[in-house]
């Protein structure tokens, strides 16, 4: 007998859409070209590139021009905070915002920026893991250069207060500007776990770098986006042959960035469907997982996160040990971050909550995505009480 098998960590990554892998599939022997080339099959490749250019832009309402095609959204990510830096570190910048419970693409390049002088200030959260746009504000010195702030967070899932944030940013910036030789003041979001399921319009969120990664919205793995606005400088971080302006050198991943641009537009249209039904499974699954298993909390706001976010504290277990049981009974789900999920160190995000060790420990994720049923949900909660019970007589 064939065991069920139920998918619950697409906050990790996604399958590819079958009509993403459809749009792909001329891009691996048909239109093959290198899109630097003058010849036609580079012509054809560049046509291409820049198809997927304009429709990438105009689901941002941005420009063309704006977008520049990274390798995943960790590199989106580098390529804002270190282009920046590099661009202003020798013109007044010294000063850099962040959140405790940022990505560690974000953490960790503001760490080794750190070690290079760079000053950091890290900002708190509630115990709902929200920032205060207050907080933001108030950071801001004159020499600070970039503001990087996750739009939802991948491990609770909490949708941070963007567009305030920017519009805050946005009057700072204005009074920078009547002053003479002054920094600019950029403001970078990590919108990874965004892009499938929120609206991404940067001129009403007010951001001037913003990084998405193909791989969390049924496109392919190894391709990701940077918006980049006009005026915005940076410095690149790959060299070679400078294309996409110069700032991210090597052959385009042609197969690649057509799946993404692909894999993005279906997020778009799919999104006003899709979102009230994986927010009506969330919040059952909630009510029967906080309800049902004894000492079981949730983590992060209860309503401003994203649709198909479930990240719990299930006290007096280790959160791997669910993992494991789970696994044998088909069950795939997270502790955190996938990117973090061979550690055995407790997760910073439930720790910024100002929830003790315990708590952080037993948290696990489960992120729902397109296939997942209300009958998928039910299984879980058919083995998931029993798993308790036995790691909690352990």
């Amino acid at each position: 007998m064939t065991m069920r098998e139920v998918y619950l960590d697409h906050a990790a990554t996604t399958p590819l859409d079958p009509r993403v892998k459809e749009a792909m599939e001329p891009y691996w022997t048909t239109v093959f070209g290198n899109p630097s080339t003058l010849y036609r099959p580079g012509r054809l490749a560049k046509d291409a590139l820049d198809t997927a250019r304009a429709k990438v832009a105009e689901l941002l309402h941005s420009r063309p021009e704006e977008i520049i095609f990274t390798g995943s959204g960790t590199e989106s990510d580098n390529m804002a905070i270190f282009g920046a830096c590099r661009m202003f570190q020798n013109r007044g910048a010294k000063h850099l915002i962040t959140m405790v419970s940022e990505h560690h693409a974000i953490l960790h390049s503001f760490e080794a920026l750190e070690r290079d002088g760079w000053e950091v200030t890290y900002l708190q959260v509630d115990e709902d893991g929200m920032v205060a746009v207050s907080d933001v504000c108030n950071a801001i010195r004159p020499d600070t250069l970039l503001v990087s702030v996750m739009y939802i967070n991948n491990e609770i899932g909490v949708i941070q207060p963007i567009e305030e944030i920017g519009a805050v940013i946005k009057e700072i910036r204005r009074g920078r500007g009547e002053q003479k030789n002054q920094l600019p003041l950029y403001f970078h979001s990590d919108a990874a776990q965004a892009a499938g399921c929120l609206d991404l319009n940067v001129d009403r969120l007010g951001v001037d770098l913003l990084s998405l990664n193909g791989g969390k919205i049924y496109g392919p793995k190894g391709v990701g986006c940077l918006y980049m606005r006009r005026g915005v400088s940076l410095k690149p971080i790959i060299y070679g042959g400078g294309q996409e302006k110069n700032l991210r050198s090597g052959t385009e991943n042609m197969p690649g960035i057509f799946g993404f641009a692909k894999a993005f537009e279906i997020a778009c249209v799919e999104r006003e469907k899709e979102n009230p039904r994986l927010i009506e499974l969330r919040d059952y699954f909630i009510h029967r997982l906080t309800s049902e298993i004894p000492k079981t909390v949730l983590n992060g706001h209860a309503t401003k996160r994203a649709p198909n976010n479930v990240n719990v504290s299930v006290l007096d277990i280790e959160g791997e040990g669910v993992i494991l049981y789970l696994d044998a009974k088909g069950v795939y789900i997270s502790t955190g971050s996938a990117c973090t999920s061979e550690t055995l160190d407790p997760s910073h995000v439930i720790l910024a909550l100002g929830k003790p060790y315990e708590y952080a420990h037993a948290s696990i994720r489960f992120s729902l995505g397109r296939s997942t049923s209300k009958s998928d949900i039910d299984y879980v909660m058919e083995k998931l009480p029993e798993v308790v019970k036995i790691l909690r007589k352990i």
